[in-house]
């Protein structure tokens, strides 16, 4: 009788290693198949794991549960997903178990695929023929395949039409192909690429001909930088392989979208957050199956189970949206450049303001770095002057400057847009009563509640508990005394209603827009004039193109600078440069005012003077200097729980168990600025390093001597953090 064969397999929990089973009796499992095996009472889905020749099994064959089965219609995990995982865990030190779970996120992946249904023109007229029917007869014509909803809308008549047409048997019903089914037209005629781009496209294939390298696109805000990595693209499509784009924010996908299908011919497979699980489930299918050859995706699209990728985009790569903070801790941009080095594929940085690790990796030569010095069709870059606030404050009561305010109405007399940025959402930050000083904060945070006077409520931007605005105040009881203080954007959206109540205004900012379809709908108001002045958060300031969009006025450019964060100046002059770079990117002249009370600071200094290049040398400088990355290595370790003394103790506990390194610095534990999180009280400890000390090894060596956290005591370890909130 043969010997059991022992099978690792790894399940999507918080669990260090895979757990042997049993294989089925006469089947054969390989690394990657899914398989549904007994876990205590429970069926789970997991997955079969590589074994290296040396490891043997634990535990002897008799004592362990045997797999169910495998699911035989599901792609299996490509072995380079495997390592990938293993990578991603042992790097941010995650159990394995938690990557997986990212890779596993489409539950209706592992479902029978449920088929839509669409129609399409095919059979003989009906026998009654109405104006109705006839529109609808005109607007299929060409053969196409149509959900009935767009069919109805396209010629302006209700389902009911459509249904009666389907039961005369004009209308055939098939199944809708999915959008990423149709063929890319690669010989697509399109338009041409400039001197400059051309000369950056050939140097970026240059990079992009065969095995891993790492290119660091730098093109100023309207230079073309798409154009450019599309002629990556379009290579890697011919080659037959997949090609996945990155994008921080899923609302930048709506006008990139559009201008992959006026290039391709075709769009793009998507996936994020807002898609429903149905489609999730079957672009997962679609990626694994090696059907989907184009994807553009959010963070979490690095871990899909691409069989054949070619290529990795990281769009806007400075952004921090890039970092998840959440589970499994980690920098999708870095994560991808480890992805191509695994899959020994291209990987291409895009960014107006690239972050200083990756400059500094450009300068040391670890990736090409292709420049894009000047606007693509001539344009000019946006002028960019400060407002002293302390020299032309706005009138009291007002936020606007004068300057500002007359810049806006000399906007608005030409015909063209205007966007004012604040990084503040809602009314006003803090409220408090003009009687007793009583001020409004977050009970579970050590947070003040955001006033939004839309809403009519205060909230917590945190943890989102809100409560009504009250009438009177609840310390002192005295009625009509509550004053906002400090403006958000619906305080700068009354004021403008106020000083322009002819113009038509739109607020862009998470409060106001419920979801991706309101959010997309908003931007295509703007690109297509519907709107004079725009008032926005940072979601203003991710890659949009808004050709009518002449002026951009900073409310207050001074926010970004008062962190406590290594990082601060560098984001700053990142978040201002691309919100100013919004404007101009057309046939008209852009400008950007930046309202301050610090104008002769060294960041806003360096926007006005449009010297990006002294400035990030002077970053680098100071960085090197101080130690920090990209230069040296930094983990953090947050100890949250719901006793304040509870969460000191264990802190400090931690920090003495902490092994003793000539190189390696423990800061703490103190306080973290954010104080308390939703009723959690938070301590942390902080952990620098050289660059060339193994950090993970040394936590490691720390956290598996050092005192477990039991009860409601939460560790949480974030390699190269980005937050110190």
């Amino acid at each position: 009788m043969s010997k059991p064969e022992t099978v690792p397999v790894l399940l999507p929990l918080a669990l260090p290693a895979p757990y042997d089973y049993l294989a089925p009796e006469g089947e054969t499992l390989r690394p990657g198949d899914f398989v549904v095996v007994p876990l205590g009472p429970a069926l789970r889905l997991g997955v079969v794991w590589h074994r290296s020749e040396d490891e043997k099994p634990d535990v002897a064959p008799a004592k362990l549960r045997r797999i169910q089965h495998r699911l035989e219609d599901v792609p299996p995990l490509p072995e380079i997903s495997l390592r990938f995982c293993d990578w991603v865990a042992n790097y941010t030190l995650t159990p394995p178990g938690m990557v997986l779970r990212m890779m596993m996120s489409a539950s209706k992946a592992f479902e029978p695929p449920t088929l839509k249904f669409g129609v399409r023109l095919g059979g003989e007229p009906p026998e009654r023929m109405t104006s109705a029917r006839a529109r609808v007869l005109e607007a299929a014509e060409g053969g196409m395949i149509f959900r009935k909803s767009e069919l109805a809308e396209m010629a302006g008549v209700s389902t009911g039409v459509i249904e009666g047409l389907v039961n005369a048997g004009t209308l055939l019903q098939e199944v809708l192909p999915d959008p990423w089914q149709a063929p890319f037209d690669l010989a697509r005629e399109h338009a041409p690429l400039s001197d400059a781009q051309d000369e950056a496209a050939k140097a970026l294939l240059a990079q992009t001909g065969n095995g891993f390298s790492v290119s660091l696109l730098d093109g100023v805000t309207g230079s073309g930088k798409t154009e450019v990595y599309f002629e990556a693209i379009a290579k890697t499509l011919e080659q037959g392989k997949q090609a996945l784009v990155l994008m921080p924010e899923i609302a930048l996908t709506t006008q990139f979208i559009a201008r992959c299908e006026a290039r391709f011919g075709a769009k793009p497979a998507e996936w994020h957050s807002g898609m429903t699980s149905n489609m999730r489930g079957r672009v997962w299918r679609a990626i694994a199956q090696g059907d989907a050859k184009f994807v553009v995706a959010a963070r979490s699209g690095l871990f899909l189970p691409f069989p054949d990728l070619g290529l990795i985009v990281v769009d806007e790569e400075h952004d921090q949206g890039y970092k998840q903070e959440d589970r499994v801790t980690y920098q999708a941009r870095d994560m991808a450049v480890v992805r191509g080095n695994l899959g020994k594929i291209p990987v291409i940085l895009s960014s107006a303001t690239p972050s200083i690790e990756s400059v500094v990796n450009a300068e040391a030569g670890r990736y090409a770095h292709i420049r894009l010095k000047s606007r693509y069709n001539a344009a000019q870059l946006p002028e960019i002057e400060p407002i002293d606030m302390r020299a032309t404050p706005p009138e009291r009561g007002r936020w606007l400057s004068p300057p500002l305010v007359e810049a806006l109405a000399e906007t608005l007399e030409r015909g063209e847009q205007s966007l004012l940025f604040l990084n503040r959402r809602g009314y006003a930050p803090l409220t408090l009563c003009r009687n007793c000083g009583y001020r409004f904060e977050c009970p579970n945070c050590s947070a003040w509640l955001v006033e939004h006077r839309f809403r009519r409520r205060l909230e917590c931007h945190h943890c989102g508990t809100f409560i009504p605005i009250p009438d009177e105040c609840p310390q002192c009881g005295a009625e009509d005394s509550l004053t906002p203080c400090g403006p958000g954007v619906e305080r700068i959206d009354e004021e403008i209603a106020t000083r322009f109540p002819e113009a038509r205004r739109l607020i862009l900012s998470s409060d106001q827009l419920t979801g991706i379809d309101e959010l997309r709908r908003a931007l295509r108001e703007i690109e297509e004039g519907a709107v004079d002045i725009v008032i926005g958060t940072q979601l203003v300031a991710k890659g949009h193109h808004f050709p009518g969009l002449a002026l951009v006025g900073v409310i207050d450019g001074d926010l970004g600078l008062a962190q406590a964060d290594p990082r601060a100046a560098e984001r700053t002059f990142q978040l201002l440069s691309q919100v100013t770079g919004r404007a101009g990117r057309a046939a008209i002249k852009g400008k950007g005012l930046i309202q301050t009370y610090m104008p002769e600071h060294p960041v806003l200094q360096a926007l006005a003077k449009g010297d990006r290049d002294a400035f990030l040398a002077r970053e680098i400088e100071a960085r090197k200097t101080a130690g920090m990355p990209p230069f040296g290595r930094l983990a953090s370790l947050l100890i949250s729980s719901g006793l304040r003394d509870r969460a000191e103790t264990y802190a400090r506990d931690l920090a003495r168990a902490a092994p003793p390194a000539a190189k390696i610095l423990v800061l703490g534990p103190a306080e973290a600025p954010l104080a308390v999180i939703r009723g959690r009280y938070r301590y942390r400890l902080l952990v620098k390093a050289p660059r060339e000390a193994d950090m993970q090894t040394y936590l490691r060596l720390w956290l598996g001597n050092a005192p477990k956290p039991k009860g409601d005591l939460r560790l949480t370890v974030d390699i190269d953090p980005y937050s110190f909130l």
